[in-house]
């Protein structure tokens, strides 16, 4: 096992940033395998939380969606929506939210909801959902998304998510209860955000890839960590997993 895709490195670096959670809020898709993966590694004590109002989900195989009925088997509760938002979301029990996204900036504000003008899109997006809550409320946010300039953009064509606004102290002032993104994993690398500026870095690169091919994927002029990492592959185990266990079909590792 030790050839592996790009989609798989994303997925086992972002499920290792979960090492330390206790319970996190999941979306679909990558995140969605990225939290099942760290439940089965790193973090058996993981929680998973689904906007369809489950709490401590352990699914026996993938989910299709955050409607999956595999999600109410094993899990420790599950309640009315609403609930979910007002009782731990809101009330800042939430350690880590996990979120994709269609473009994100430097500051790591997130754009869920349309490409182009929002009266005249190129692209109509399925909106917020839950993520605006996520992104403001949970303690801390996970951003997983492939690098492209469409993506990495300089400005939004709409801020979906706040991440830290316009960089500083922008998303202290605004008396948001989370922290803010922590990190953002890519099929190129990790970046994190830098502590006074909250502009994003990048602070590891995935074997084989290099700054300037990164350079190449974002459309703003690349702050790179001086403490420049080299992420880990996959292990055989996370790939196992990842191709007997989640994602036998391929659907989202490849």
């Amino acid at each position: 096992m030790s050839d592996y895709t790009s989609a798989e490195m994303m997925i086992a670096a972002s499920a290792r940033e979960l090492a330390d959670a206790r319970v996190v809020f999941v979306g679909v898709g990558l995140p969605n395998i990225a939290c099942n993966l760290a439940q089965r590694t790193v973090a058996p004590q993981l929680e998973l939380v689904y906007e369809a109002g489950v709490y401590g989900a352990r699914p026996s195989r993938l989910p299709l969606s955050i409607g999956d009925p595999c999600l109410v088997t094993g899990a420790v509760a599950v309640v009315p929506m609403p609930q979910l938002f007002q009782y731990y979301l809101q009330a800042g029990r939430i350690d880590v939210g996990f979120l994709g996204v269609a473009q994100i900036d430097r500051y790591g504000n997130l754009n869920t909801t349309v490409i182009g003008d929002y009266h005249r899109p190129k692209v109509r997006l399925p909106g917020s959902g839950g993520a605006c809550e996520i992104a403001l409320m949970c303690q801390r946010i996970l951003i997983i998304a492939r690098l492209s300039r469409r993506t990495f953009v300089e400005r939004l064509d709409f801020v979906t998510s706040p991440g830290f606004l316009g960089g500083g102290d922008e998303r202290s002032r605004l008396g948001a209860i989370g922290q803010g993104p922590s990190a953002v994993i890519t099929d190129m690398g990790i970046f994190r955000f830098h502590p006074v500026t909250r502009e994003m870095q990048l602070s590891s690169l995935h074997p084989g890839c290099t700054v300037e091919g990164v350079q190449e994927q974002v459309s703003w002029p690349l702050q790179v960590s001086e403490s420049l990492t080299v992420t880990p592959p996959p292990s055989s185990e996370e790939l196992r997993i990842m191709r007997e266990e989640l994602d036998p079909a391929g659907r989202l590792r490849q």
